[in-house]
C-alpha cells in the first residue's frame, strides 16, 4: 500500500499577498491614541464617550471574528450573531446562578461560543453557497426562539445583570474607564493572535481554500478540517465579544441572536474591507460612529445611515481600507 503523505508547505521568506502584517508604522500610534482616549474624554468632561468607545471595540472584535471566516475563509455565515448571543447569555446565566467571576464567566462564554460553532460547522460546512448561508441562519434563528421561550432567563424581555463581572478587588470593572482598558487589552491580544495565525501555514491554507477549494483539496490539504477549525475559533472570539457586550450594557436580550444582528456584523466587515486584518475594526468604528452622530440629530437616522453606507460602497466597493495607498500599508 502506498504511503499517504501530507503536502509540504513552507512560508515565503518575504511578505506575500497572503500575509497580513500589523503595520506597526501606524498601528502603534493608533494603539497609543486608543490608550489615551479615556484620559482625554474625562479631561473634556465627556465620560459618556468612553462607553461608546468600549462598544465600538467590542463590535470590532465581533466583526473581526466574522471576517476570519468570511474574508479569509470565504464562508458567508448569516448566523454569526448566534455566537455573540451565546457568549452574552453564558455570562448572564452564570451571574444569575451566582458566578460573577470574569475568570470563569468569560472563558465559559468563549467555550460556549466555540462549541456551538463546532456543532453548527460539523453540519453546515458539508454544504456550500446558499445552502451554507441558510443553514447557519436557521441555527441562529432556532437559538433565538429558544431563548425567547426560556422564561427562567428573561424570555423575550431579556436578562438584566446586577453588576459587571469581577476580575478582582484590585480592578473594579464598574468604572467605565477601567472596563474600557480591559476591552482594549483583549482586542489587542485577539488581533495579535489573528495576525500570527493568518501569517502562518494555517492562515495561508485557509486563504487558499477561499480562492480555490477544489484545487486545495486536490493538493491534499484537509479542507474541511481547516474550515471547521476557523469556524470554531471565530465562534469562540464571537463568544468573548458577547461576554464583553453583556458586561458593557448590563443586559442580555434575545435580540442579540437575531439575523439582523448578523447582517449588521456583515455590513461592518464589508464596510471596512473583506479579507483585511483591520477591516472589522474600521467597519465597526465607522458604522457605529455614523449611527451615533445621526441618531443625535434625527429619529430617522436609519435612512441617513443607509444613504451614507450606499455612498461608501459606491466609492469604495472593496471597503474603506482599499482607499489606503498600497505603499502606506507596507510595514
Amino acid at each position: 500500500m502506498a504511503e499517504v503523505t501530507m503536502p509540504t508547505y513552507s512560508a515565503p521568506a518575504s511578505p506575500s499577498l497572503l500575509d497580513h502584517p500589523l503595520h506597526a508604522r501606524w498601528s502603534v500610534p493608533l494603539l497609543v491614541s486608543l490608550a489615551l482616549f479615556p484620559v482625554l474624554a474625562q479631561a473634556l468632561g465627556e465620560p459618556f464617550y468612553i462607553g461608546v468607545a468600549s462598544r465600538i471595540l467590542i463590535f470590532a472584535l465581533a466583526a473581526t471574528s466574522l471576517n476570519l471566516i468570511l474574508g479569509f475563509g470565504g464562508m458567508v455565515s448569516f448566523g454569526h450573531a448566534a455566537f455573540v448571543g451565546v457568549g452574552a447569555y453564558a455570562v448572564g446565566i452564570l451571574m444569575q446562578e451566582g458566578v460573577a467571576s470574569a475568570w470563569v464567566a468569560w472563558p465559559a462564554a468563549m467555550v460556549a461560543g466555540g462549541l456551538f460553532a463546532l456543532l453548527i460547522g460539523l453540519i453546515s460546512l458539508r454544504t456550500q453557497g446558499v445552502y451554507f448561508i441558510m443553514i447557519t441562519l436557521a441555527f441562529a434563528q432556532m437559538l433565538f426562539y429558544l431563548m425567547v421561550s426560556l422564561k427562567a432567563y428573561g424570555g423575550e424581555d431579556g436578562l438584566s445583570l446586577p453588576s459587571r463581572s469581577q476580575i478582582g478587588a484590585w480592578l473594579d470593572l464598574s468604572d467605565d474607564a477601567r472596563f474600557y482598558y480591559v476591552v482594549l487589552a483583549l482586542c489587542v491580544l485577539v488581533f495579535l493572535l489573528l495576525a500570527r495565525l493568518l501569517n502562518a501555514r494555517f492562515g495561508h491554507v485557509l486563504q487558499g481554500i477561499r480562492e480555490n477549494e477544489t484545487r486545495m483539496a486536490a493538493l491534499g490539504f484537509p479542507v474541511y478540517r481547516h474550515k471547521l477549525a476557523a469556524f470554531t475559533l471565530a465562534g469562540a472570539i464571537g463568544g468573548l465579544a458577547g461576554a464583553l457586550l453583556a458586561n458593557q450594557a448590563n443586559f442580555v436580550s434575545p435580540a442579540l441572536l437575531q439575523w439582523s444582528q448578523s447582517g449588521m456584523l456583515m455590513v461592518m466587515v464589508i464596510l471596512g474591507g473583506v479579507g483585511r486584518l483591520y477591516g472589522g475594526f474600521v467597519g465597526a468604528a465607522v458604522f457605529l460612529l455614523i449611527e451615533e452622530v445621526l441618531a443625535a440629530h434625527t429619529m430617522h437616522w436609519q435612512f441617513g445611515l443607509g444613504a451614507v453606507l450606499l455612498l461608501v460602497v459606491l466609492v469604495a466597493p472593496n471597503g474603506l481600507l482599499s482607499l489606503w495607498p498600497a505603499k502606506a500599508r507596507q510595514p
